[in-house]
């Protein structure tokens, strides 16, 4: 959420921020609003003062014997008076706070301005496609000649948008989460953090899902608790209403969960295969920084998913994502794609992000420096990676001519010493 005091500084500024995301808000009508919560306040703090002063008066005449009646009937319409104030004071802090609850974050002056993904600029690419002497097959015709991935099995569990991975695929993903977990904690210095797949309210809003995302959420409404779209839920949320002391940032935390995600709105975009589904794994990672640390931050964390694909030896490039593309809550992305040369196209395997102060001026993250007033810090998070299209390009960059696919050597401890999957197993 964003801080009411920038839009009384720089209302125009504010405007001209939230049209480069092609959104028209109407800052002026906030303001009035914000201008008559103030104003509530100060009536209301004088109609105490005068109802206080009052009650003195009353007290003082019937100490004196004498007819108190006309001024305890003027504190009587103060005190209803007061009552409507105050009735109508919680209504302008509810609609004010909805409305900015509703509003994205500012993008920060870097971010290029566009439209849409296609004005998304590259930024950097790393290593080349692999070169291959054959036509390359996409990963669920590979994975179907090698009877590693159940998708029809998988729907008739749980509908469409679901995986099974058997045998050595199960295996592959298991060894993946644990090698990623491995490097972010042993070499980028994370805490890795086991945390709850359920979460409350509070917890989305925080982050920014809610309420604006409701429709892309599993809810249980049994027990109004929702599944986690993203670890950055939980794992931002350990830190709700806390202080950090300036000598424990920044505070880097990594942890693997299952995601889910309804996926509204994503008919026909890209959902064959492992492209796109409504559960899957992902390792995460999240810091809490000091603001003037906050951008040196986001290059870091972009370098330590950068660093999950080096090791894995895979062809990747890095985008930033314009104004009109950047999510919600964030003031600047790092989009990481990977190359699936079996489907001639790039896919979106991490997503790293600078939030600033959205994210803890909702949940009342701060810290205190030179044990001064707290501040609200900033809070980042990125992939450490999505784990279904890291698979997809696994298989799909590592494919040979007779349809067996050779796996990344740094992985081949975490799977029993096996070098590739085949037919012949």
């Amino acid at each position: 959420m964003l801080d009411i005091k920038i839009l009384r500084e720089n209302p125009e500024a504010a405007k001209t921020k939230w049209a480069s995301r092609g959104l028209d808000v109407d800052v002026d009508a906030l303001l009035a609003k914000d201008e008559r919560r103030r104003q509530l306040i100060t009536e209301l703090e004088e109609l105490q003062r005068t109802r206080n002063a009052s009650s003195k008066e009353i007290g003082m005449k019937k100490k004196a014997g004498e007819d108190a009646s006309e001024a305890m009937a003027a504190v009587r319409e103060i005190g209803e008076q007061i009552s409507a104030f105050e009735k109508e004071k919680a209504q302008v802090i509810e609609d004010l706070d909805a409305q900015l609850l509703s509003l994205p974050n500012f993008p920060h002056e870097s971010v290029p301005v566009g439209h849409s993904e296609a004005d998304n600029p590259v930024i950097r690419t790393w290593g080349s496609p692999v070169e291959m002497d054959f036509e390359p097959k996409p990963h669920w015709e590979l994975a179907e000649a090698l009877g590693i991935f159940e998708f029809e099995r998988a729907a008739a569990i749980s509908g469409a948008g679901f995986s099974c991975l058997t045998g050595p695929a199960a295996r592959l993903s298991r060894g993946l989460i644990s090698f990623m977990l491995d490097l972010h904690t042993s070499e980028h210095g994370y805490t890795e953090v086991a945390v709850p797949l359920l979460v409350n309210d509070e917890a989305l809003t925080g982050t920014g899902q809610l309420p604006k995302f409701a429709e892309e959420l599993y809810r249980i409404p049994e027990d109004d608790l929702w599944l986690i779209p993203t670890a950055e839920v939980p794992l931002t949320n350990l830190y709700r209403d806390h202080i950090f002391d300036e000598s424990e940032l920044p505070c880097n935390l990594t942890g693997h969960t299952p995601c889910f995600r309804r996926e509204a709105g994503a008919a026909g975009k890209m959902t064959r295969g492992m492209n796109r589904l409504h559960q899957f794994d992902k390792v995460e990672m999240v810091k809490f920084v000091q603001p003037s640390e906050s951008y040196a931050e986001l290059e870091k964390l972009t370098g330590h998913a950068e660093a999950v694909l080096q090791k894995l030896g895979l062809h990747y490039r890095v985008i930033t994502l314009c104004t009109g593309d950047i999510g919600f809550s964030s003031a600047k992305t790092y989009d990481i794609e990977l190359w699936a040369p079996g489907q001639q196209a790039w896919l979106e395997v991490s997503s790293c992000s600078n939030f600033e102060d959205f994210q803890a001026r909702r949940a009342k993250i701060r810290y205190r420096k030179d044990q001064g007033k707290p501040e609200i810090l900033h809070t980042l998070n990125g992939s450490g990676v999505a784990l279904p299209r890291l698979l997809v390009a696994i298989m799909e960059q590592g494919q040979q001519a007779d349809g067996s696919i050779v796996l990344p050597e740094i992985l081949r401890p975490y799977l029993g010493g096996m070098e590739r999957i085949s037919a012949e197993g």
